[in-house]
């Protein structure tokens, strides 16, 4: 922008030389390197969504890691909401739900039930079976012994001491009890599966383990015109102290139409085989009551 110089009119009054100023300022020249102004607003809203993100990402990850204490917690009240409602179904029960049709139906075609016995007799009238008793050295059972993972309770029956070892007396011996074995609402049982998984008990938790088993006999049957399965076997085994190394043993689980099933556990160690006669002896002498 250069200097104008002009004379004010009226001649020699005049003052002098004076700078011109324009009507209209110049526009203002571009900064060197583009608008500042602009980017710094870009920076800006940039940096926000920055923030932002890693904010989000930071209460995604407070919130993921407090659900997972929450839902992994004893106390979690979802938990309980969410859970499906525990089995309350005794034990044989859940492992062998009743058949649609027995299993059994081919022993409970039996003809006749047979004659009563005679002779003194052991009652279980909680299990629902009676049986054959028997003279010294047998004597009344009198306690209750829950054996095994079934725990079944053994309230009746007979026995002796055998020998006294350092794990304590070893006994021949004549025991009955009720075991659930059904749901509340039905009175059919599948007596095969019943019958094997109260064997197999039977030889994991009331023998020194390991052991070796000869089966004599694994069969449906009819017990007192009842039915039944009968597993018979002996066992073959070593317990620091004890003389006894085998046993003959026999485990009946009867139907007895209830929810319950009667099982009779006979055992005679191999010290004793004078009394093995027993075990076939007092099965065929149960009788329903």
């Amino acid at each position: 922008m250069s200097d104008q110089t002009w004379q004010r009119p009226g001649g020699g009054f005049g003052s002098g030389l004076v700078t011109g100023v324009p009507s209209q300022p110049p526009p203002p020249s571009d900064p060197p390197h583009g608008d500042k102004g602009g980017d710094d607003k870009d920076r800006q809203k940039r940096q926000i969504r920055i923030f932002a993100a890693i904010a989000g990402g930071i209460l995604a990850l407070g919130l993921t890691i407090l659900l997972v204490v929450v839902l992994s917690s004893d106390t979690n009240p979802f938990r309980d909401r969410a859970s499906a409602p525990t089995d309350v179904r005794p034990p044989l029960a859940q492992a062998c739900p009743a058949p649609s049709e027995s299993p059994s139906a081919g022993a409970t075609q039996a003809p006749t039930a047979p004659p009563p016995e005679s002779g003194k007799r052991t009652a279980d009238t909680e299990a629902g079976i009676s049986y054959k008793a028997y003279g010294a050295p047998w004597v009344s059972w009198d306690t209750v012994w829950r054996a095994g993972t079934l725990e079944v309770p053994y309230k009746v029956g007979q026995h002796f001491v055998t020998e006294q070892y350092s794990g304590g007396s070893y006994h021949a011996s004549i025991l009955s009890a009720a075991v659930p074995a059904a749901d509340n609402d039905a009175v059919t049982l599948n007596l095969e599966c019943v019958g094997r998984q109260v064997a197999s008990d039977v030889r994991a938790e009331y023998y020194p383990q390991p052991n070796t088993m000869d089966a004599i006999r694994d069969e449906l049957t009819t017990l007192g015109g009842r039915p039944a399965w009968v597993s018979e076997f002996r066992l073959h085994f070593t317990s620091p102290g004890l003389t006894a190394t085998d046993e003959l043993s026999a485990v009946a689980v009867i139907d007895v139409g209830k929810t319950t099933a009667a099982v009779l556990y006979v055992s005679i160690p191999g010290t004793h085989k004078q009394f093995d006669y027993v075990v076939e002896d007092v099965l065929k002498s149960v009788r329903p009551l």
